[in-house]
């Protein structure tokens, strides 16, 4: 078996520096909204501030599963601690179940009592605009530093951002609608609110339980095709990868020359795991089980 000497801590570090100038603009972005929604009586307004403060508190519990998954292997965890991240970035999603029922009781309540307070002024459309701009900008940095540290809970918040985005659009033209003479709309483009945050929930929750379920992270097909041009190997089969995006586990077995000695047979396992390594570099460990090249062998493959 073969770790490949990822340093973990360091990308631990890039992740929470990342998370913490995205908690503050998300916290100047739900001030903005929500205050100046509670000045002027817009619902939406209110409730997109709202979903911007969990966008905060999900960065915050980004920050503790990010340090805890930063933590290297013991006894008790000798796979590491990378499924903190995981288990991070799922608190987010039941955070953004509970933003989804605060956004939408108030909104129905507001259609059920038949009260429409919202009063628009230039202000609030600067405000909403200006609020917009930071989403868009947030969600841009934080996606493109996701992919590139393959962090589950960085491409998380990065969607959450992005329906947060959507969201203000939608806040905007309601807005547009308060002003057309139309108060209506304002609870209703909350509604909206709630369903984009529901959306957000969802996704979340599918990003994480494809880990915790041990989802195969690279097709197999790769792996072998990598592994098979290795001098003396004569047939790969039996893929298996799995771990969070950052930090991959993959097992294969590695058919050669039954007459092939240990030694030789040994140093070849250690050039696949090294050409895989090198060819998948989010490949914490590769375990390659040698076997003979014989009939019965290829027929388990």
């Amino acid at each position: 078996m073969m770790e490949t000497g990822k340093d973990k801590t360091a990308h631990g570090r890039q992740v929470e520096r990342v998370l913490w100038i995205v908690l503050v603009l998300n916290l100047v972005v739900a001030a903005s909204k929500y205050f100046y929604g509670l000045a002027s009586g817009s619902a939406s307004m209110q409730a997109d501030g709202i979903h911007s403060v969990f966008d905060s508190l999900g960065n915050v519990i980004g920050l503790v599963g990010i340090s805890l998954a930063a933590r290297p292997a013991d006894a008790g965890h000798p796979y590491g601690h990378s499924k903190f991240e995981t288990y991070g970035s799922l608190a987010i999603g039941v955070l953004l179940l509970f933003a989804a029922f605060e956004v939408g009781s108030s909104a129905v309540e507001k259609l059920v009592a038949g009260t429409y307070t919202a009063q628009v002024t230039p202000m609030s459309f600067i405000v909403m605009v200006g609020t917009l701009v930071v989403n868009l900008f947030v969600t841009l940095y934080e996606r493109r530093a996701g992919k590139r540290l393959k962090s589950e809970i960085l491409a998380a918040d990065a969607a959450h951002t992005l329906s947060d985005a959507f969201v203000s659009i939608g806040v905007i033209v309601g807005l547009g609608f308060v002003v057309a003479g139309f108060p209506m709309a304002d609870p209703i483009m909350a509604l909206l609110v709630t369903v984009a945050i529901l959306a957000s929930a969802v996704g979340v929750f599918r990003t994480g339980l494809r880990t915790l379920s041990d989802h195969a992270r690279i097709p197999a097909a790769d792996i072998a095709r990598v592994a098979e041009k290795v001098n003396g190997v004569r047939s790969i089969h039996a893929v298996r990868t799995r771990g969070t995006e950052a930090e991959v586990y993959c097992d294969l077995h590695v058919l050669v020359d039954p007459q092939m000695t240990v030694l030789a047979a040994h140093d070849l396992g250690d050039e696949v795991e090294g050409v895989v390594a090198a060819a998948f570099p989010q490949i914490k460990e590769v375990l390659v089980h040698i076997e003979p090249d014989t009939a019965a062998e290829r027929a388990e493959g």
